[in-house]
């Protein structure tokens, strides 16, 4: 049997809507980043400069990050008419987010333990080739979020919005470093170095947290939107007969739902009556309802 295809009967699963726009915004950042990567290895392999070169491999952790939420978008795109996803393709994109999210973590983790080693072991610093390449990777990542910013269609993919934390993220821990490199070459405040690179890895932890904690809620199935499941309720028990005895509610997109509702009766009402009552809410793309009936 062939499962890559939906019959013309079948109702289809793509409950997503179409995200060309972010996918081509994520490619071309990945390219940019990719570029800069290749840029500075062979930049700093050329010119002898380990700054140089540590930050083009840094770079290549970004892209790295980059092409997950990208290949995530292609996958979610190229699957959607398969029906072996039951229920769609979008948590392609939500599971893209999650790895991306830790990623970002274990970044942060990384920042902080060379920040906290260098309190106790300071290294000297080419404060010219540092304040240079930070200031290369600052350019790079405000052209990159300005090109991920979101539109008002766009403001709830978190895959969009796990691409763009990290380039937020490292765009400000350029700024901190650029700050901190002033401040030790011109004011010999060498403190300032590690002090802003543990600033900047609580903010990631920050960020990450409220990332893995959204993408985690949606892949576990977790009932987050607690005013549309007690407008359901209301709207079945609008009878005064019928009592939801059990609801199960769980995101097939970003502003879509499937539901299973098991409702208890002592009248006549059937099934095509509870599924009238809920025809105005157009989140529910799924509706099962069974009916037990007796006291």
């Amino acid at each position: 049997m062939n499962f890559t295809n939906s019959p013309d009967w079948q109702q289809s699963h793509n409950f997503n809507i179409e995200k060309k726009s972010a996918e081509r915004k994520t490619l071309v950042v990945v390219i940019i980043t990719l570029i800069t990567m290749l840029a500075e290895i062979i930049a700093g392999w050329i010119f002898g400069s380990m700054a140089l070169f540590s930050d083009g491999l840094h770079m290549g952790t970004h892209a790295s990050a980059l092409s997950i939420s990208l290949i995530s978008y292609i996958l979610a795109r190229k699957l959607s008419k398969d029906t072996r996803f039951t229920f769609g393709t979008w948590k392609i994109e939500i599971l893209g987010a999650y790895t991306s999210a830790l990623i970002l973590g274990l970044m942060g983790l990384f920042v902080l333990i060379i920040s906290i080693q260098r309190f106790f072991n300071p290294v000297n610093i080419n404060y010219n080739y540092a304040i240079l390449v930070a200031a290369i990777g600052l350019v790079v990542n405000v052209i990159s979020a300005l090109i991920l910013q979101h539109n008002r269609n766009e403001e709830k993919d978190l895959n969009l919005k796990s691409a763009y934390l990290h380039v937020i993220v490292d765009g400000l821990t350029s700024i901190f470093a650029i700050i901190a490199l002033l401040g030790a070459k011109y004011l010999n405040l060498q403190f300032l170095d590690p002090l802003m690179g543990i600033v900047s890895a609580f903010l990631i932890f920050r960020w990450t947290y409220s990332l893995i904690r959204d993408t985690a809620s949606i892949l576990l199935d977790k009932q987050t939107d607690l005013t549309l499941t007690e407008s359901i309720i209301k709207a079945i028990e609008s009878d005064g007969e019928s009592k939801v005895i059990d609801l199960h509610l769980w995101k097939l997109a970003s502003e879509k739902y499937a539901s299973i509702i098991c409702v208890k009766t002592n009248g006549e009402h059937n099934l095509e009556e509870y599924k009238s009552r809920l025809k105005d809410f157009k989140e529910l793309a799924h509706i099962n309802i069974e009916i037990q009936r007796g006291k």
